[in-house]
């Protein structure tokens, strides 16, 4: 099949998708969010959402979580009521679910995202007046927003290599493992993402491209990262 038929063939089921976001946000109300994304288009992959809970809009980004996705290419796997959490903290229950064409790549997904915050809470509550409330686990969060350099940001400064020093604080193999890292988390799929995270950095796009190249060459492609 050409690439032209392939692509039509995704563009199908894209469209066979938009209702079904709509019917899944219905269904559950104000408290979920549905997203349909296209991978094909990295900046700007949001082709349909309904429901507001992470302030998504047509036409936005991918979150990290996309990023993850592409990542791993068509070996991605559909990640199913994970917990995470936004940057205002509200907590989500989410489900991403890739889409692949008829050869099996990987081109898309469908995401799932419900506001438990009030569950939570509730949980919290009731266990406390019933004597059996528990330390909750650290929930980690997740960027969501339009703007995908916004996102690459989020990744690259909240890094725990990142959070608490500077790059020049950083050894080589502690740089490599950076960058490793956020090869294996989708970052550099991006287009223009490497010199985006030099600038970060506060370093030159050709030592970043260095770095990148040297972390590849010692571990193998990112999409190796489970």
């Amino acid at each position: 099949m050409t690439e032209r038929a392939l692509d039509a063939e995704r563009d199908a089921v894209l469209a066979a998708l938009r209702p079904v976001v709509d019917g899944i946000a219905a269904t559950f109300g104000p408290v979920c969010e549905a997203v349909l994304h296209d991978y094909r288009h990295p900046e700007h992959s949001v082709v349909a959402v309904a429901g507001s809970v992470t302030g998504r809009t047509v036409g936005g980004a991918m979150s990290e979580i996309g990023m993850r996705v592409m990542a791993r290419g068509d070996e991605a796997r559909d990640e199913l009521n994970y917990v995470t959490r936004t940057a205002e903290g509200t907590l989500l229950k989410s489900s991403t679910m890739v889409l692949r064409d008829s050869t099996g790549a990987v081109f898309g997904a469908l995401c799932v995202n419900l506001d438990v915050t009030a569950v939570d809470r509730a949980h919290a509550l009731l266990g406390a007046l019933a004597g059996t409330a528990r330390t909750p686990a650290a929930v980690p969060a997740t960027t969501f927003g339009d703007d995908i350099d916004a996102v690459v940001d989020a990744i690259v400064d909240d890094h725990p290599l990142r959070r608490d020093t500077s790059w020049a604080a950083l050894d080589r193999d502690r740089r490599l493992e950076l960058f490793r890292d956020l090869d294996g988390r989708g970052v550099f799929a991006v287009r223009r993402s490497v010199e985006h995270v030099a600038t970060r950095l506060g370093i030159s796009r050709a030592s970043a491209y260095h770095y990148l190249s040297q972390a590849r060459a010692a571990h193998g492609p990112a999409a190796d990262t489970p």
